[in-house]
C-alpha cells in the first residue's frame, strides 16, 4: 500500500477553511428540515414565526396556525414545488379622541413561516379561511402517475 503526501505552501494553506464543513453540514440540515428558505427578505428581527398544525388526511393536507388580530386581506399564502410560505401584517392603532390623552398604543407585527409538505398536492385547487384568528388552509393531494416503463431497444 502506497501513500502519497502533498507538499505544504502557503497558497494551499490559505485556500483551506476549517468552517467549511460545518457550513456545509448546516446547509444539509437546512435543506432536510426545510428551513433553507428563510431568507433576510422574509424574515428578520422583527418577523414572528407562528407554530404550524400540518395534517394529512386521506385526500388533504390540511394546515393550520394561529394568526391572531390579523384580517384577511393582510394574509399571502404561496404554495409552489411542494411548498408553503405564509406571511401576514397586522397593524393596529387604538386612538383616544379626547385632548390630553394619557396613552396611545400602535401595534405592527409580522409573522412569516414558509415549510415542506409531506405529500404533492394539486396547488390549483387548494382553498383557505380564516375565522377567528384561526388560518386553516386545505390542499387536495395530487394523483399519483402510474410509472411508465420503457423498452431498450
Amino acid at each position: 500500500m502506497k501513500f502519497g503526501l502533498t507538499p505544504w505552501s502557503p497558497s494551499t494553506a490559505s485556500r483551506w477553511d476549517p468552517f467549511d464543513d460545518m457550513r456545509q453540514m448546516q446547509e444539509r440540515l437546512n435543506r432536510l428540515f426545510g428551513d433553507s428558505e428563510r431568507s433576510s427578505d422574509m424574515m428578520d428581527i422583527d418577523t414572528l414565526s407562528p407554530l404550524v398544525d400540518i395534517k394529512e388526511e386521506d385526500n388533504n393536507i390540511i394546515v393550520t396556525t394561529d394568526l391572531p388580530g390579523v384580517s384577511k386581506d393582510d394574509v399571502d399564502i404561496d404554495i409552489s414545488n411542494n411548498r408553503v410560505w405564509i406571511k401576514a401584517n397586522m397593524h393596529k392603532e387604538s386612538e383616544d379622541q379626547k385632548e390630553g390623552y394619557l396613552m396611545r398604543e400602535r401595534t405592527y407585527s409580522r409573522f412569516a413561516r414558509a415549510f415542506n409538505l409531506p405529500s404533492m398536492v394539486n396547488e390549483d385547487a387548494a382553498c383557505a379561511k380564516l375565522e377567528n384568528g384561526v388560518l386553516t388552509i386545505t390542499m387536495p393531494k395530487a394523483e399519483i402517475e402510474e410509472k411508465h416503463r420503457i423498452m431498450i431497444e
